[in-house]
């Protein structure tokens, strides 16, 4: 079980407060925020260390700017927007290590808050530079983390810096990550089951194997079932079959049976001849693929097949989609799934940037228990039970 030292276990009063946000927000091509979510999520830490007296420093990066400046990617707006949240001014650093910054932060007063420019703009972040490390622990009393999203990361905002402060440990919303994820795997309500979507067998057999010891029943689909069906000897067609993938396919099918595991693949399928909008379709058996057509989203069949699997469980872990969601002729199978997990009484967890768009366009953001911030490290958790961020905390002796 993750248990770990939070932001509320120090004082903070005239404390220099260090706050690794996840400011990555989408911009549109004038540079303005067109989703503030991530801010929004960011707001009970910064105001718990203001109202406790903090000089909060915030610190995100934004997009890939390649280790140099980028003016397109500056988190300016990210800080116009925070003030906006607060009610207050949010200063701007116009760079996020050195002498001018260290010399700003020197100024601030309990209560005030500034933030850093982008972190990538120096290389020394991705490469979790020792010397970029210090150079941010110089600005920090406080070391937090609440950037679940980057938490799979070894950068040195999330991973290097700890070695350099004195104090460290999670913010809020990093603590409500970690406790859905307790909720899920420590003594969950069962029945307890993962829906596992997406392309490609190869990206999610890790998840899939790990899940296998935890859970008592998986729906495999999207794209990634097609691998499944070639190794059961079943036509795919022109579907999306990674044939380097066949005997893993087996192997996840095998430990599902030895571990007592109900495995439910699409039973129909929304096949067509070319991906694209206007193309022609049929709904098809599972195993009559035609000739020359390819599987594009689940059918009705099996819409009422994973309503029923997901009816009858007490907790659901959900993350890809049941189709090329990215077409509006293809997307109903992951939208029916998302309904399905919003009508009943689970504990319902889903993470992943398609999961989380399908979610939103199914109309059933405020039905689903919780809805993770982090794409990759979600995955990574499922999969390893930890991350990066989370067990440098623990070597330094941030974690419980």
């Amino acid at each position: 079980m993750l248990t770990c030292k939070t932001i509320e276990d120090f004082v903070l009063e005239g404390q220099r407060v260090f706050i690794r946000v996840d400011y990555n927000v989408p911009l549109d091509e004038e540079g303005n925020i067109t989703d503030d979510v991530r801010i929004r999520r960011s707001l009970p830490t910064v105001n718990y260390a203001l109202d406790h007296g903090g000089k909060v420093i915030l610190a995100s990066h934004l997009g890939r700017p390649k280790g140099k400046p980028d003016p397109r990617l500056s988190l300016k707006p990210a800080a116009v927007r925070l003030s906006r949240f607060l009610g207050k001014e949010v200063k701007f650093a116009s760079d996020c290590v050195g002498p001018a910054v260290e010399k700003g932060v020197q100024g601030l007063r309990p209560g005030e808050v500034m933030l850093l420019e982008n972190l990538r703009f120096h290389p020394g972040e991705t490469k979790n530079d020792p010397q970029f490390a210090q150079s941010l622990a110089r600005l920090a009393d406080v070391y937090i983390n609440d950037a679940f999203g980057t938490a799979h990361r070894k950068h040195a905002s999330t991973y290097g810096i700890v070695e350099f402060v004195a104090r460290a440990a999670i913010g809020f919303l990093m603590k409500k990550e970690i406790g859905y994820f307790n909720k899920a795997f420590i003594n969950p309500n069962r029945p307890l089951l993962a829906i596992i979507g997406g392309a490609k067998i190869s990206t999610k057999v890790g998840i899939m194997e790990a899940l296998l010891e935890k859970v008592d029943k998986m729906v495999v689909s999207g794209a990634m079932a097609f691998t499944f069906y070639r190794y059961l000897g079943w036509s795919t067609g022109t579907s999306l079959v990674e044939e380097e993938m066949l005997e893993t396919a087996g192997r996840v099918i095998r430990k599902a049976w030895k571990g007592g595991v109900k495995l439910y693949f699409p039973v129909d399928l929304v096949v067509a001849r070319k991906m694209v909008p206007q193309a022609e379709s049929r709904i098809v058996p599972c195993q009559e693929i035609p000739e020359g057509w390819m599987g594009l989203d689940i059918g009705p069949a099996s819409i009422t097949l994973f309503g029923e699997v997901v009816g009858g469980s007490e907790t659901i872990i959900w993350n890809g989609p049941m189709g090329v969601f990215e077409l509006d002729k293809f997307k109903k199978g992951t939208l029916s799934v998302a309904r399905a997990i919003a009508t009943v009484p689970a504990l319902s967890i889903a993470g992943g940037g398609d999961t989380d768009v399908a979610i939103h366009e199914a109309g059933v953001t405020d039905q689903i228990t919780y809805i993770s911030t982090g794409g990759g490290a979600f995955l990574e958790l499922l999969e390893k039970g930890t991350l990066p961020a989370l067990e440098v905390l623990k070597k330094e002796g941030g974690l419980g």
